[in-house]
């Protein structure tokens, strides 16, 4: 069964790709969902290193890290490619030097799988994103098709909302009325 709203998240223990020292003094540890319990997690899957729609959301979520923190949100990263991989793209990319999250490596294709993400005649994943509450659930989920890159605003703006724990009428963005 794959990741759903309202539902506990797919729990993964996996290698992960970590920039966030100073940009050159990278690193790869395992990372485990049950790291981040008590914060809310933001996971989005891209199809491959070494693309060209992958890096503009990679950049553009890298820029978005502050305001992803100033909302108690860790952000990762993950497709099915290798933390070799991630690193060598990573050390050849100009854009992505400054990386600030984590990249996780679905080598085994896993935990694309467990999130409902794999293209499986592809081994690739789809672009999907999810928004996972600091209680372990999945409270929001979007799915793109490989050559259509998502909004980070969006993304934001949908974690705002969840984090009023109120009715948020459409189009709703911060300091509007929510809905008694």
């Amino acid at each position: 069964m794959s990741a759903q709203v309202g539902k506990q998240a797919p729990s993964f223990s996996l290698q992960a790709y970590d920039r966030t020292k100073d940009g050159t003094d990278a690193q790869f540890r395992v990372v485990n969902l049950s790291d981040y319990a008590g914060k809310w997690v933001c996971l989005y899957f891209y199809p491959l290193d070494f693309t060209f729609v992958c890096p503009t959301e990679i950049v553009q979520f890298n820029k978005a890290v502050g305001d992803f923190d100033d909302r108690h949100c860790v952000v990762l990263t993950a497709s099915t490619d290798s933390v070799f991989s991630h690193k060598g793209w990573c050390d050849s990319h100009k854009d992505l030097a400054g990386l600030k999250h984590l990249m996780l490596a679905d080598t085994t294709h896993e935990l694309c799988k467990s999130f409902g993400v794999l293209k499986e005649d592809a081994g690739i994943a789809y672009r999907g994103v999810f928004l996972i509450d600091p209680n372990g659930v999945v409270r929001w989920l979007a799915v793109h098709d490989l050559g259509v890159g998502r909004n980070v605003d969006e993304v934001l703006r949908v974690l705002d909302a969840l984090q009023t724990d109120k009715l948020c009428p459409c189009n709703w963005k911060p300091g509007q009325a929510t809905i008694n």
